[in-house]
C-alpha cells in the first residue's frame, strides 16, 4: 500500500493529493490574463506561457522529495515549497525587482511565475490542506474534506463535486486557446 493511501485511509479523509487536472489549465488562464494586461509579457507570449505553466505546478515539485527522498513520511503540503509566504515573499520581491530594474521583462515573468504558484494553493486549499500560517502555526486549513468511501482510492477524487471545478477549468482553458489561435489565423490571413 502506498504511504498516500495509508495515509488516507488512517484519517478517514483523504488528504494526499487535492488537484488532479486543475493546476496547469489554471495557469494557462492566469498567464493569458496576464499577458493582456501587461503589455511587456504579451511581446514574450512564449516564455511567459512556459513560465506561467512551470509556475502552476511547482508547488507540487515538493512530490518528488516526499516520495523519493523522505518516503512518503508526511503530508507534502507541509514542505516550504506549499507555504503561502514563501509564495507572498517571492511575488514582493519580484514586484520591487520589477519596480527597480533596468531590464523589467525577468522580473515580470517572476511576477507571473510567482502567482501561478499562489493560485495553486488557493485550488489547493479548496479540498486539500494548506498550512497558510507555517512557519509559525503548524495548522492545515481547508475549505472543505473529501471523504474515503471508495477504493481505488483516486475515486475519491474523481466522484466528488470539486472534480467538475477541475473539469470547468480544462473548458475555460480550451475555450480561451481556441479562441487565440483562431485570432492567430486570423492574423495570418489579413497579413497576407
Amino acid at each position: 500500500m502506498s504511504p498516500a493511501v495509508f495515509y488516507m485511509k488512517a484519517a478517514g479523509k483523504t488528504k494526499g493529493f487535492v488537484m488532479f487536472i486543475g493546476h496547469l489549465p489554471a495557469g494557462y488562464l492566469i498567464t493569458c490574463t496576464l499577458m493582456k494586461r501587461l503589455p511587456l509579457i504579451a511581446r514574450h507570449a512564449r516564455w511567459a506561457m512556459v513560465i506561467g505553466l512551470v509556475g502552476a505546478v511547482a508547488p507540487d515539485f515538493d512530490l518528488f522529495w516526499c516520495y523519493l527522498v523522505d518516503n512518503g513520511q508526511r503530508h507534502h503540503h507541509l514542505y516550504p515549497s506549499h507555504w503561502p509566504l514563501l509564495w507572498f515573499a517571492l511575488l514582493a520581491a519580484t514586484l520591487v525587482w520589477a519596480a527597480i530594474a533596468k531590464n523589467k521583462l525577468p522580473a515580470w515573468l517572476g511576477v507571473v511565475f510567482c502567482l501561478n504558484g499562489i493560485v495553486h494553493l488557493l485550488l489547493d486549499t479548496l479540498v486539500g490542506d494548506i498550512w497558510w500560517l507555517m512557519p509559525f502555526v503548524n495548522q492545515p486549513f481547508a475549505l472543505f474534506h473529501i471523504t474515503a468511501v471508495h477504493h481505488p482510492w483516486w475515486l475519491n477524487f474523481l466522484l466528488h463535486w470539486s472534480f467538475l471545478l477541475e473539469l470547468a477549468l480544462v473548458v475555460a482553458a480550451i475555450a480561451m486557446w481556441c479562441r487565440r489561435n483562431a485570432k492567430m489565423v486570423n492574423v495570418k490571413r489579413v497579413k497576407k
